[in-house]
């Protein structure tokens, strides 16, 4: 079942989002990888203010290239999210409420998303030029020697993207495997 999300991500959204659902989000959301979620959590650490507000809000784990003439940004596919695990339950902690990336996450960041009821969404690697189309508008708004790492605020459109995990932990890749076992058994 296809569903559309308007940013912000509330906690009450976030209930009716479940494992396998697609999803198409519109509105605000940044951008974020490893280098930008050490610097967060080094402020963090200093018990000092963070240059966004995450409550609410969802973090495409993105490195996106540099825009051509006449484009908004570049290429902008998903970055292997595990890269972010360290960082991900301190940010879920402070209301962060979805991240999107690639492949799997960590029992403590599922934990996370559990207490602080956030979900996981899966963007589609090697698809990052489709998906770039879906931003109307990027901007960078900490960071910027960080180049592409740097934090941008997008607004987005129908961005395409599956619930991997949701907020009861619900994990697509394990279900989705464990139905492929089981299919696999019932034609022998």
């Amino acid at each position: 079942m296809e569903k559309k999300l308007q940013m912000p991500l509330t906690e009450e959204m976030t209930r009716d989002l479940h494992a396998g659902d697609n999803v198409l989000i519109s509105g605000v959301i940044y951008t974020g990888r490893d280098a930008a979620h050490k610097r967060l959590c080094e402020l963090l650490d200093q018990g000092k203010e963070l240059p966004v507000d995450l409550k609410d809000a969802v973090i495409y784990y993105v490195g996106p290239a540099p825009a051509k003439p006449g484009q908004v940004i570049g290429s902008a596919g998903p970055t292997t999210s595990y890269r972010m695990d360290a960082y991900a339950p301190a940010l879920l902690d402070l209301g962060l409420k979805g991240m999107i990336g690639k492949g799997k996450r960590s029992a403590e960041v599922v934990e996370a998303m559990k207490r602080n009821g956030a979900v996981y969404f899966g963007a589609i690697g090697g698809c990052g030029a489709l998906l770039a189309k879906c931003i109307k508008k990027a901007e960078v708004v900490a960071y910027e020697d960080l180049g592409a790492e740097a934090i941008r605020r997008l607004e987005v459109e129908d961005l395409p993207v599956v619930v991997i995990i949701d907020r009861w932990g619900n994990n697509l890749y394990e279900e989705g495997r464990k139905t492929y076992v089981e299919s696999q058994s019932e034609n022998r």
